[in-house]
């Protein structure tokens, strides 16, 4: 599918092997925006925007979002005057995708033709329209939304940025948590100490924005109107307004007398809430802003208050969330250790070997099942520098710095298919494990195509059955066992080639375009672990931070301040470059599945073993 590029098309929508679109006639249209990002569909449209669901291409049709604006202007002047303010609104939402996980990510922006464009993260998941529309909520979800969608206004607020268009359309539910998402943020507006007091353009939908608001002066109390009429709208499954052709019967505003009905609807409805609930409702929906919350704050002060004043109504209203925790940790003993042997190679720069040696290290064998085990080799304590110098990769992988490694013990390849298919039939801990998700079949290839939730599911069923606590390595923990005590970019040397590792680089003649078996190249470095450079990436527990400052100094992984909805990735894989291979290079994958194309491997602590044996 390509879309037409004139704003003024009613129908922009055409087949790939059109030249001229069929609506209108025009030809400034192409297979892939920006040779990019493909189009799957309208989600919706209004005012000077529309906007897609896509998919982009460079990134293995991972699912995206985009946002077409097409201003209406004439001359250079009103065109550039609209250029910049969609890139201020680029900047916004970049600064605060980037800073909070209830934000979507902004991925780019750009133009092209005579539109602009925002490309965002894809959230997967239903708004809150298309739940209201199935089910009326009840009071307790009420408090939990509430409680989490609070602290994110209090977010943009604290930078500055009021939403102006809060409704349920606007809220998604994400799928993989349950949080709710704050999306579209195409009309807010940056509040500064000159801007406070003048009227700006209005924006709003009518039905959820206040008076003042829609006289052009929002205010932080403005959002906070809004969600109290999303609220009461998903308590009573009420539209606010009777619009013009009368269809709506029951609204639960009545503007010819300036009053809230949304209470005489839960009573037809034989609803009833707390009188806690709804003091907060009439105080946000108050007509004077004055008279309303002022900010998120308080009404979290308000929440808070009730919750531990209250202690039976509380335990009904917020129901915080808590993570799902592993097994508890258990030291079951492990069989004495065994020894074996391994070819450790290094290469020249232009990827020729220079030597081969052969060296020994200790390891146990899990039994998963019939014929199947997990090899596990015990990797030595110790301090390494993680991270790149200056000269060397990206600006992710700094500041280097020192870090101090304990001993613990790491699956001597990637989880194989035949392992993942044995744990996937163990019984469930928090979710559904599908037993065959990779692309490339073998039962000794890597598992791929499994995200990181159900890597760590994988872990926790393996806790369960063996008594060990099993889980991903920390991002420090892979990197020292990939380095395995070298310091060049790859534990061969300074250059690998695809003689040694399955990864995407030239020739073209020796690019397999797919995984091979684990193990068959037979070298591994000095550790004695296979395949750490290519064939797959692997999942690491950490979130995702853009680089190493405040980063600490042991192999712990690395919580604070990271976004939990993306998860580390390490080691490059069978179809990205060389480059991306290095035992420093570092990448990302949304934790619920993204690009789909990772697989790990499994590290536990070495409290169990004999110290004569570490």
């Amino acid at each position: 599918m390509q879309i037409c590029q004139n704003p003024n098309c009613s129908n922009p929508f055409n087949s790939d092997s059109n030249k001229f679109c069929v609506s209108c006639g025009q030809s400034n249209f192409g297979k892939l925006l920006r040779n990019r990002y493909r189009v799957l569909g309208l989600l919706g449209e209004g005012g000077f925007s529309r906007t897609y669901a896509t998919e982009d291409a460079d990134r293995l049709n991972a699912p995206c979002v985009i946002k077409q604006f097409f201003p209406q202007f004439q001359g250079t002047g009103q065109r550039t005057k609209a250029a910049q303010f969609f890139k201020e609104e680029a900047f916004r939402l970049y600064e605060l995708g980037e800073n909070h996980t209830q934000i979507p990510r902004l991925l780019a922006y750009f133009e092209q033709g005579t539109s602009l464009y925002l490309v965002q993260e894809f959230i997967q998941g239903k708004t809150l329209l298309q739940e209201v529309q199935e089910k009326i909520y009840d009071e307790e979800q009420i408090w939990q939304l509430l409680a989490d969608l609070l602290p994110v206004l209090e977010f943009i607020h604290g930078s500055n940025i009021i939403h102006r268009d809060i409704k349920p359309e606007n809220i998604i539910r994400r799928t993989s948590d349950g949080k709710p998402v704050l999306i579209d943020f195409g009309g807010a507006k940056q509040l500064t100490q000159t801007s406070i007091g003048r009227q700006a353009t209005v924006i709003y939908t009518l039905g959820y924005a206040p008076t003042e608001q829609m006289a052009g002066f929002a205010c932080h109390a403005s959002d906070l109107y809004a969600l109290g009429v999303t609220c009461v709208r998903l308590l009573t499954q009420c539209l606010p307004l009777q619009d013009v052709s009368g269809q709506v019967k029951d609204p639960i505003y009545d503007a010819m007398n300036a009053k809230w009905l949304w209470r005489e609807r839960l009573e037809e409805k034989g609803i009833t809430i707390s009188e806690e609930l709804g003091k907060i409702l009439d105080k946000l929906l108050k007509h004077l802003p004055t008279q309303r919350y002022q900010t998120a704050t308080e009404v979290l002060k308000d929440l808070e208050f009730i919750k531990s004043n209250l202690e039976p109504v509380a335990l009904k209203m917020v129901s915080i969330p808590q993570p799902v925790l592993p097994p508890p940790k258990v030291i079951v003993p492990l069989p004495p250790l065994k020894t074996f042997e391994f070819d450790v190679v290094t290469v020249d720069t232009a990827g020729r070997e220079v030597s081969r040696m052969t060296r020994s290290a200790n390891f146990f064998a899990e039994e998963l099942g019939k014929s199947v085990t997990l090899e596990m080799v015990s990797i030595p304590g110790g301090t390494y520098m993680m991270g790149s110098l200056e000269f060397e990769g990206d600006a992710d992988e700094r500041p280097q710095r020192q870090v101090i490694v304990e001993p613990f013990l790491m699956g001597k390849f990637p989880v194989t298919q035949a392992q993942w298919r044995v744990v996937a039939a163990l019984p469930k801990v928090n979710q559904t494990l599908n037993p065959n998700p990779s692309k490339f079949k073998g039962l000794d290839r890597p598992v791929e195509n499994v995200s990181w939730h159900e890597a760590v599911e994988f872990c926790l069923r393996l806790s369960e059955k063996t008594g060990r606590d099993y889980r991903l390595p920390s991002e420090a923990e892979w990197e020292y066992a990939c380095r395995a005590g070298t310091k060049t970019s790859f534990h061969f040397g300074e250059t690998i080639t695809t003689d040694l590792v399955c990864c995407g680089d030239e020739p073209k003649s020796k690019f397999r375009k797919e995984t091979t078996n684990v193990g068959s190249f037979e070298v591994a470095n000095a550790f004695g672990l296979y395949d750490m450079h290519g064939l797959v990436w692997e999942w690491c527990a950490d979130p995702w931070h853009n680089n190493y400052h405040d980063a600490p100094s042991d192999a712990r992984v690395w919580e604070i301040g990271g976004d939990i909805h993306r998860r580390v990735l390490r080691g490059g894989s069978w179809n990205f470059s060389a480059e991306l291979c290095r035992s420093a290079s570092r990448s990302w994958n949304e934790s619920d599945g993204g690009l789909r194309i990772c697989g790990f491997r499994v590290v536990f602590s070495s409290e169990a073993i004999p110290k004569s044996q570490v």
